[in-house]
């Protein structure tokens, strides 16, 4: 058989095998991806909660372990079920506080989130990090560090030096003119206005960085959250309370991933 049919022939071969064998499409890809056990329900690692503070906390006071108290401002749902329920609650830590500067520097605050609680006492423990803060507040987030920076204070500074400036000529030229010398005294007034504005900006330490009572912010999660049918039985969860600010929530067992009972 001549080179070139038998060359033919070998191409045309390859070329069926590869029509008989198509690609895994997506619908393929998908049903072989693990399916969750029935009456299991997985937050997924990345999911947002939109969490409301019950305390407030700002670096004026707070220290380093002290806590932070939220509860869900809107509920978590998979398939179809609710598996976190808005008003269940939150708690963090407050990892770092940096205080403001006096000339630069502005204060900063980090905080963890630790654990979710249901409304019938099951727990999930977990290390989470700040997502978003209310858009009505002034603070920053730096979200590499899960860290909320305070605003800075560049017109207040300016207002002080003003202030003192103004003031400092008033009284200048009124004592001038008592001795005869006005224009003398409003410049010797200017001066020492302007002397005392400067030093108030030195002595005065920036805005406090805070989260507030009341405002939302949103967490990430950095794992998977999983519960039973068991852990989403509400029907013995007490009736919801708010909770005074500072306020711990109830108490309950922490047992990391393992299954709680409910009270």
């Amino acid at each position: 058989m001549p080179l070139r049919t038998v060359t033919g022939f070998v191409l045309a071969s390859l070329v069926c095998m590869g029509q008989q064998t198509p690609a895994p499409s997506d619908a393929t890809t998908l049903k072989q991806r693990p399916e969750p056990a029935p009456g299991v329900y997985q937050v997924d690692t990345g999911t947002r909660f939109l969490l409301n503070m019950i305390n407030s906390v700002s670096t004026k006071q707070a220290l380093v372990g002290d806590k932070l108290y939220l509860e869900t401002a809107f509920p978590i749902v998979v398939n179809s079920h609710i598996v976190v329920p808005q008003g269940s609650w939150v708690t963090g830590t407050i990892t770092e506080v940096k205080k403001p500067g006096r000339v630069k520097g502005r204060a900063e605050i980090q905080v963890r989130f630790d654990s979710l609680i249901l409304p019938n006492g099951v727990t999930k423990v977990f290390r989470s990090d700040l997502a978003a803060l209310d858009a009505r507040q002034d603070e920053k987030l730096k979200r590499e560090d899960s860290k909320v920076e305070g605003a800075g204070n560049k017109k207040g500074d300016a207002e002080t030096v003003i202030g003192s400036t103004v003031a400092g000529t008033v009284i200048g030229s009124g004592i001038g003119a008592a001795a005869g010398h006005a224009g003398g005294g409003s410049a010797i007034g200017l001066g020492a206005g302007a002397a005392a504005g400067l030093i108030g900006v030195l002595a005065s330490r920036g805005p406090d960085a805070m989260l507030t009572k009341g405002s939302t912010v949103e967490m990430v999660l950095d794992r998977p959250l999983v519960f039973t049918a068991e852990d989403l039985d509400m029907r013995n969860a007490p009736p919801r309370a708010t909770l005074s600010e500072g306020a711990a929530p109830p108490a309950a067992k922490k047992t990391g991933w393992s299954q709680i009972k409910p009270f």
